[in-house]
Order: C-alpha cells, then structure tokens, then sequence
C-alpha cells in the first residue's frame, strides 16, 4: 500500500497528474484496503469480529436473557450494500422506518462511520426505564 502511494505522490510530483487525480487515486486505495485484509489470517490480533448485545430482564419474578451476537463484517457489508441503493428507495425506506418508530437515516450510514464507531465502541452499559433490566452493547 505504500508503494502505491509514493508511485501516486511521485506522479504529482512529476507533473503526470493533478492533485485531484492523486486524491482520487488515494481515495480508490483506501477504499479497496479494506477488501484485501478481510481474510481471518490477515485480521489484525484484538479487532473486533462480533457486536454483542445482552439483555438481562426479570419480568413477573422469571429472570430472562437475550444475548445477541452479529458478525461485523455482515454489518460492514450491509452499509456497503445501502450505499447501491438508488436515492428514492432510501426515501421511501426511511418513510417506513419513521412510521415505524424508527428515526433514522439511511442516507447518512456511511461505511467510514461504521468503522469509527467499531473503533471507540468500548464496552458499556445502558440504562432502561426497568429498574431491575440491564442492557449490554460492546464489541469483541
């Protein structure tokens, strides 16, 4: 990766391209960096490969628990995908979800978001209304 970036800095320097095109050229080989370490050999040691959410719950004095676990790289791969989503079906994706309770924005999901969320999540509680609820969220 670095090779490739001195080549593109040696080009601007040299007059062969703009500085947009060696931005552009950059920009190119950060997105594709991702796709080249995503095997689990080239995974870095301590990233984070699971979102974990537990709930533990006592309703009607029965203790209950959720425990969820989602594989990141399916997240990943889902905000990839919302990116191909032509403008008008994320409009109306969004209608749905507010009507459903849900304000959020497809538009605004950005892979570069996910990664910096992915990065500072550190383990957590959350508090819910339920005095006797405990809410989990943290990556492992």
């Amino acid at each position: 990766m670095n090779e490739q970036r001195k080549d593109i800095l040696d080009m601007l320097a040299e007059g062969k391209i703009t500085a947009e095109e060696a931005e552009q050229l950059i920009a190119a080989l950060e997105r594709d960096q991702p796709e080249a370490t995503s095997s689990l050999d080239a995974r870095p040691k301590g990233k984070a490969k699971y979102l974990r959410v537990l709930v533990d719950t006592v309703e009607n004095g029965e203790p209950g628990r959720v425990n969820v676990r989602v594989p990141l790289q399916l997240l990943r791969a889902g905000v990839r995908l919302a990116a191909l989503i032509p403008p008008q079906a994320l409009g109306q994706a969004n209608t749905e979800l507010n009507k459903s309770g849900v304000p959020f924005d497809l538009t605004q999901l950005k892979p570069e978001q996910l990664e910096a969320l992915v990065e500072h999540l550190d383990e957590m509680t959350v508090e819910v209304d339920q005095p006797d609820a405990k809410v989990r969220v943290f990556c492992e």
